[in-house]
Order: C-alpha cells, then sequence, then structure tokens
C-alpha cells in the first residue's frame, strides 16, 4: 500500500462509499504479505515514501521470483532488486515486461516521475558496477540521475571538466576505489551534498575497500556522508531522498 491507496480509502470512508470497519480490515491486513520463505513488507512505502527493495544475494532465483510478484501484487511502484544473480536477471526479464537493469540491479515495474537531480561520479572504469547500483536505485527511489564516468584524481583535468554536472546537482553520490582521493578533491571544489561510497578496488594494500573507506571517514573536506564499502544502494538512497527534498522542499510529500 502506497500514500495514494491509503488517502483513496480514506476518502473512500468520507464519502460513504466504503464502510469504516472495511478500511480497517485493508489497513490491518496490508503491512505484511506472509510467503513460505519470507515475511514482505507492503507498508514501506507507505512509512518512508520509498518502495520496498530485495537483497538478491543469498536468495534463489524462484524466493525473489515470488517477492516480487507479491510486491508488485501489492502496488503499481517498481520493486528493486539488489545484487541479483545473472540467472535471477534473466528470470525477472522473462517473467515481467517493464524491467530496467544495471549490472546486478534491476527495477522491475514503472519507474516514478523523477524530482532532484542526484550526479553519480565514478573514479575509474572498475568502480562502474558500484556506480550503476547507485544510480538505478536512485532513479527508482524518484530522482532524476546524470552519470558521469572515470573522472579519478589521476587525471584532475577531467573532473575539472565535469563540474558543470557537479553545480547543477541536489546531490552528489562520489564512488572511489584505490586511495580513496575523489570524495575530498569534489569537497573542495562544491558545497553540494555528498555521499561518499569506497569500493573494493585496489592492490593489495587497499584491503579490499578498507584504506578507501578510512580515507573517506578522515576526509579533510567537511560535510561528506560515507556508506559501507560497495554499497552504492545505500548511496542511491540517500541521495534521492536528499535531492526530492531539495527539489519539493521539507513539507511535501515524497
Amino acid at each position: 500500500m502506497d500514500r495514494a491507496q491509503a488517502q483513496a480509502l480514506l476518502a473512500a470512508v468520507a464519502d460513504g462509499s466504503l464502510d469504516p470497519d472495511d478500511a480497517l480490515d485493508a489497513f490491518v491486513t496490508a503491512p505484511y504479505d506472509q510467503l513460505a520463505h519470507s515475511l514482505v513488507d507492503l507498508h514501506r512505502e507507505l512509512r518512508t515514501g520509498d518502495p520496498e527493495v530485495v537483497y538478491g544475494a543469498g536468495k534463489t532465483t524462484a524466493q525473489v521470483l515470488d517477492v516480487v510478484e507479491a510486491l508488485r501484487s501489492a502496488g503499481d511502484r517498481a520493486v528493486l532488486v539488489t545484487r541479483a544473480s545473472a540467472e535471477t536477471v534473466a528470470a525477472l526479464r522473462a517473467a515481467h515486461d517493464d524491467v530496467t537493469t544495471a549490472g546486478a540491479t534491476v527495477a522491475v515495474g514503472p519507474l516514478p516521475r523523477a524530482t532532484g537531480l542526484v550526479a553519480v561520479l565514478a573514479a575509474g572504469t572498475t568502480d562502474g558496477p558500484v556506480a550503476a547500483e547507485a544510480a538505478l536505485t536512485a532513479r527508482a527511489y524518484g530522482a532524476e540521475v546524470e552519470r558521469v564516468d572515470d573522472i579519478g584524481v589521476a587525471g584532475l583535468h577531467r573532473l575539472l571538466a565535469a563540474r558543470p554536472a557537479l553545480d547543477r546537482a541536489d546531490c552528489l553520490v562520489v564512488v572511489a576505489g584505490m586511495e580513496g582521493a575523489l570524495p575530498s578533491v569534489v569537497g573542495g571544489l562544491v558545497g553540494t551534498p555528498m555521499v561518499a561510497v569506497p569500493t573494493s578496488v585496489g592492490y593489495g594494500a587497499s584491503f579490499g575497500g578498507l584504506a578507501a573507506l578510512l580515507a573517506m571517514l578522515n576526509a579533510c573536506a567537511p560535510g561528506i556522508a560515507v556508506v559501507n564499502i560497495d554499497n552504492g544502494f545505500g548511496a542511491g538512497v540517500f541521495a534521492a531522498r536528499v535531492a526530492r527534498r531539495v527539489a519539493v522542499g521539507p513539507s511535501a510529500q515524497p
């Protein structure tokens, strides 16, 4: 159930076309759907304005398909699946007509009207999968998205050439591995809200992204939020929420 569906129930009660007890039953039974393997949250959009997300890693393809079907049956919003296997991506494409993919991230259903702009910056090509996860997440969560790729600190002229994209965005997602320096540099150029994403890209002493994570946590540029290693999903959610609020104001409903 989303806000529009909840408002429709309340309006029907108000105009007398729906019995209050029937409306109450709809609210009571709507919060979740109990499948054989999962309790599927059907009220997340009503509570937060955001769609439910299916974490694909560790689930079988059949389980993912079951959860997506339950969510799609309960509302019109796109359902996001992250860390899906190639088999699961193919199965989702076969089972549904309206599917948007970005690597292992899949949106099933119509994407919402875009409000606000998120720019997703990737330091290098190998950071692309995490940046793609962040970008599709931000789009599924209701923001317009602009990708800016391969602008790492090894060639600062590339970043400077992308300055217009940084300036027009309502929120930035900055994705980098190795030493994780890009967010500090970007934070010294613009005052746009930013979330940094360390990736596990790098040689041995990068310790699977730990070096980049610590560098971002210790950035000399102030005001940088940092998510966990390779967590493009978390960054995309944060950025979309910021962009939506910047665009419509804090009093508006998502």
